[in-house]
């Protein structure tokens, strides 16, 4: 891992294990998608671009066991790293995609070690059957998972909806053997997925959770949480992150298991041809 992976994951740690209000949990948010300029703004400067006081601020800095803002914010000068330079003459669109590919580069990184991506393989794989929740913007990578997931685990079913049934088919799959959720909780964060998510663990079922940061609501209710990062620089978010780390986690799942899921694939693909599925 280099120097600027290893510096990314201490700003993170700065805020893993910490008791934070929603408000805290927004300067943090704020903080990690903005490390590196706002490492160098003022209190006063931060809680404008969180949208909080700048009292909120301070006492965010003391909940970390800090004597203030400054002593944190010389901290998170030495965690942080400058984003690479763009060119001048590259239009928004082109800074968005560009982005993207620095998020990638950096999961890249943190993908070095797989501890975290294996713990996860391992409770879903025991799991029959195996919720998989998203809702709201992360219903199509919850769909996206399911889909590819189904071809090689059986009874893999897609929790894409919420209201008055979310909970209801949440119990009956608890009911009928299931023993983990996989959660995609994405900004905004949902009430109902955090809910359905705490519902889960009351329920005795193992939860891992694909999020955009290790700091999000739903990581305080998660066994395992396998953070990927949204881009925010259009006027909807982009979650290219977040769909790469939910195929790591599921070859993570094949890897595990590697006999059945390579008879399953077998048995499709003779299916798929006998049933003339695909054209190429």
């Amino acid at each position: 891992m280099n120097d600027g992976a290893v510096k990314s994951a201490g700003l993170l740690g700065l805020f893993q294990g910490a008791r934070l209000t929603p408000t805290q949990r927004r300067i943090a948010h704020c903080l990690v998608e903005h490390a590196a300029k706002a490492a160098y703004l003022s209190a006063a400067e931060v809680a404008d671009l969180a949208g909080v006081s700048q009292p909120s601020v301070t006492r965010f800095a003391m909940a970390l066991g800090y004597s203030g803002y400054p002593a944190l914010r010389r901290e998170l000068r030495e965690l942080t790293v400058d984003e690479p330079g763009l060119p001048a003459e590259q239009n928004p669109m082109q800074r968005a995609v560009h982005a993207e590919t620095e998020h990638l580069r950096r999961l890249g990184e943190r993908l070095h070690d797989l501890d975290e991506v294996r713990r996860a393989a391992a409770l879903l794989i025991g799991s029959r059957p195996l919720p998989v929740l998203g809702l709201r913007a992360a219903a199509p990578l919850a769909a996206y998972f399911g889909y590819f997931a189904a071809k090689v685990f059986p009874g893999v079913r897609v929790l894409d909806e919420g209201g008055t049934s979310l909970l209801d088919r949440l119990d009956q799959a608890r009911a009928d053997g299931a023993g983990a959720m996989l959660a995609m909780v994405l900004p905004r964060y949902p009430r109902e997925s955090v809910e359905a998510v705490r519902e889960a663990r009351a329920a005795g079922l193992a939860v891992v959770a694909i999020t955009d940061s290790a700091i999000s609501p739903v990581t305080e209710h998660a066994d395992v949480v396998l953070p990927a990062a949204v881009g925010t620089q259009l006027v909807f978010d982009l979650h290219t992150g977040p769909m790469a780390m939910a195929m790591v986690l599921l070859q993570a799942m094949c890897d595990a298991a590697p006999e059945p899921v390579q008879r399953r694939l077998e048995e499709f693909e003779a299916t798929a041809a006998r049933r003339h599925v695909f054209l190429a």
